[in-house]
């Protein structure tokens, strides 16, 4: 009987020690999955794309206090550069607008689908509209202080899609918003920009832009 047991227990022991093993080797192969992941992670890591506000063209920026309005006629160019260097850019449903004090003053412009490539640059010249738009009176009082103040802050935004592309895999969607300030001065020999087609102005900004992916 005792001998029976005792072949019984070593049947469970390397029953038990078997499982130990392969329990064992399956841990050992996902940490090491999941340490290649990291490794390519930390290697291809996604830098978000830089933006730069190059210069905003005035063409028209009339306030009416009756109704309270504003129209504007802008256009911006807009530069985008990819830091990465294995990793392109799909940009996706891009929307430009202007607004001041967080209220959105012009109609958003839609810029087309681009791919961008590694280290590359690209340049958007959009133009911003706003016919006759209702803004509040205290947003109307306040661009006016400013005007007769003689600067007025406008933040370009934009507000759109990426992807990330690595080899042939390319990324889910993820949110871009970028945020450009813009100083449009009023004062001077038409706000001190550059005479274009009058009576339209032109500022040469060079503004760094915020962005968040």
């Amino acid at each position: 009987m005792s001998v029976k047991e005792c072949g019984h227990h070593d049947e469970e022991e390397e029953r038990s020690a078997l499982l130990r093993r392969v329990f064992g080797f399956i841990i050992a192969f996902i940490v090491l999955i999941l340490f290649i992941i990291f490794l390519i992670w930390i290697i291809l890591r996604p830098t978000k794309p830089t933006f730069m506000l190059q210069d905003a063209t005035i063409f028209s920026f009339n306030l009416s206090s009756i109704p309270n309005t504003i129209t504007i006629t802008m256009q911006v160019t807009l530069l985008a550069h990819n830091p990465n260097k294995r990793i392109g850019i799909y940009y996706q449903k891009l929307d430009v607008y202007a607004s001041y004090r967080s209220q959105q003053i012009s109609l958003p412009t839609a810029i087309p689908a681009t791919y961008q490539g590694h280290k590359d640059f690209t340049v958007w010249s959009p133009f911003l509209y706003a016919s006759a738009v209702p803004v509040s009176p205290y947003t109307l009082s306040s661009l006016q202080q400013d005007q007769n103040g003689g600067v007025v802050l406008v933040n370009v935004k934009v507000n759109g899609r990426v992807k990330w592309k690595v080899g042939t895999w390319i990324s889910g969607r993820y949110h871009l918003y970028v945020n450009c300030p813009a100083y449009i001065r009023f004062a001077g020999d038409r706000n001190g920009g550059i005479g274009v087609v009058a009576p339209a102005v032109k500022f040469q900004l060079l503004q760094t832009c915020s962005v968040d992916v």
